[in-house]
């Protein structure tokens, strides 16, 4: 029989390299938005399957909705990858981002346990939630210490992914990824702000660049990768938490000085670090051990970060060409 996924949050950059790989693997895709009719989903345009997906709307505020599309739809798995993505904007909106995340986790895992449906559920978690390591490194049974609205979001769903699993028995479990990034990501995200620059530079246009800490260290994945590293964890006989990344952690200031040495500029002309864009609480060093991810799902990354830089600039210059000839 044909398995049927739901994905909520299919607009975004993991739900939309989630329904491409799926589709691929015979899955009928359905996807959720809070409203279908109005969302874009560029990026399941920009994939090429927006024809092959099924849309519908869900609030995940609102348990009863939730409860009667899972009977409508019957999915065999659902994953939650809905909610506001960025680290740098639940400072400025702390209420919606743990609504979004924690709350939206939640609507989902009580809307399974009373449709009565046998539903693998996989949550989006996210590495944020270890806090700064230190000269430490972080696994799976590692305590979280949140540094921000949107880490303690996403610790609060993994806690209540956990205790469904424990109490109810369901299969439920989450994903700690760390960063990852691909063209789809918005410009917002510091990655994608820095490689737009970088691309501008190299097609003739003159561009500064502002960043805020430059001394922060991240373990930055290739999100391609990650969404098979989703898909093998629901494919396991017992549901557990894996940390997904690529092991390997580097500063801003070598991602930046890696995009700018590729199209053969000195950084340093260019890149200004601007106090306003500083969090209020910030994470300087985050690394983390997937190697239980390697043992048990046999996943590994294949990209690092300078492949994801690589890729990354390819497509943004290839649209700002592009966006160029248009004109």
């Amino acid at each position: 029989m044909t398995k049927r996924a739901l994905i909520c949050g299919i607009s975004g950059q993991d739900g939309s390299y989630l329904a491409k790989l799926l589709l691929g693997r015979g899955y009928e895709v359905w996807g959720s938005s809070r409203d279908a009719e109005l969302t874009s989903f560029s990026n399941l345009h920009h994939l090429e399957v927006f024809d092959s997906v099924r849309l519908v709307s869900l609030n995940l505020r609102d348990t009863g909705s939730a409860i009667g599309l899972l009977r409508r739809i019957r999915p065999n798995e659902v994953f939650s990858l809905a909610g506001q993505s960025s680290v740098g904007l639940s400072f400025e909106q702390p209420v919606e981002t743990i609504e979004s995340i924690a709350l939206g986790t939640l609507t989902l895992l009580e809307a399974i346990r009373l449709s009565d449906l046998d539903i693998r559920f996989y949550n989006a978690g996210s590495t944020e939630c270890f806090g700064d390591t230190g000269n430490g490194i972080a696994n799976e049974e590692t305590p979280f210490h949140p540094r921000s609205p949107y880490a303690v979001a996403k610790a609060s769903a993994y806690w209540a992914v956990a205790n469904y699993r424990e109490a109810y028995g369901m299969f439920a479990c989450t994903g700690i990824l760390s960063n990852h990034d691909s063209p789809l990501r918005p410009r917002r995200f510091v990655t994608r702000k820095i490689i737009h620059a970088v691309a501008s530079l190299a097609i003739g246009k003159a561009s500064k660049l502002s960043l805020g800490n430059l001394e922060i260290e991240r373990d930055w994945g290739w999100a391609p990768d990650y969404v098979e590293a989703i898909h093998m964890m629901l494919e396991q006989p017992l549901a557990k938490d894996y940390i997904i990344a690529t092991g390997q952690s580097h500063s801003l200031t070598e991602f930046v000085e890696t995009a700018f040495s590729l199209v053969g500029k000195d950084w340093h002309a260019y890149v200004t670090s601007d106090q306003d864009l500083m969090r209020p609480t910030d994470i300087v060093k985050n690394k983390v051990d997937p190697s239980m991810a390697a043992s048990s799902l046999g996943w590994r990354a294949k990209n690092g970060m300078s492949q994801v830089i690589s890729m990354m600039l390819e497509s943004e210059m290839e649209l700002l060409r592009r966006e160029q000839s248009a004109k």
